[in-house]
């Protein structure tokens, strides 16, 4: 197993564990995912929506990004009629004159598929109008708003026809759920947002540092 399968088996073993997306390989190539994602976010045009997609992946992955397509292409200012997306993080690593981007908004090796499929999350509901690749939807987005979340109700509905039939959806209220029996606690919505996204060690690591800090400061106090 080379440097990618190897990186590529360990994102997917963390990623099986989350219940905002569902993902198989297909046909047990790690190189090629059947992604789902599940958007938990009450607040979203898209809550309860079921969008299943299929992720490649270079050869060369991290140094490459992957590719994404929906299966079923959204009615979305920024996603193709065919399903591709138009989105920075998926462009290839580097400066583009171009395009206006900077290499901190495209592709790089320190990004994972996590980063990826939150990135796509987010796009949904804030769609970035300036330079569409659907511009039918662009136009609509911002001159009938109303129609255009007709346009997403309608897609939300026929995405739902991918859910599995032995597959339980999470909802904003069970997701983020742990069994007490573990020891864990119950988290809200409003209480995981960065937890439920992969969260972050940093508030862990600054408590650390605070304690150390504070031993010295004991430790001075008595050589005093």
């Amino acid at each position: 197993m080379d440097a990618a399968q190897r990186l590529l088996a360990n994102e997917y073993k963390a990623l099986s564990k989350e219940t905002w997306t569902h993902i198989e390989l297909i046909n047990d190539n790690v190189f090629e995912w059947s992604v789902a994602l599940i958007v938990l976010n009450p607040d979203s045009l898209y809550y309860g929506g079921y969008f299943k997609a299929k992720m490649t992946f270079p050869r060369n992955y991290p140094y490459s990004p992957p590719d994404f397509k929906f299966l079923r292409p959204l009615y979305h200012p920024n996603i193709y009629p065919d399903g591709r997306l138009c989105i920075s993080i998926l462009h290839q690593p580097g400066e583009d004159e171009m395009s206006g981007e900077s290499a901190g908004e495209r592709w790089s090796p320190v990004q994972r598929v996590e980063t990826v499929l939150i990135s796509i999350l987010s796009l949904l509901d804030d769609a970035e109008v300036s330079s569409p690749a659907n511009v039918d939807a662009g136009v609509m987005l911002r001159n009938k708003p109303e129609m255009y979340k007709d346009m997403v109700k309608r897609d939300l509905e026929t995405s739902k026809q991918d859910i599995p039939a032995d597959y339980v959806m999470p909802t904003h209220e069970t997701a983020f759920q742990t069994k007490k029996d573990d020891g864990d606690f119950d988290m809200s919505w409003e209480d995981s947002d960065e937890e439920s996204f992969g969260g972050s060690d940093s508030d862990a690591e600054d408590e650390e540092m605070d304690s150390d800090f504070g031993e010295e400061d004991e430790e001075e106090e008595e050589e005093e």
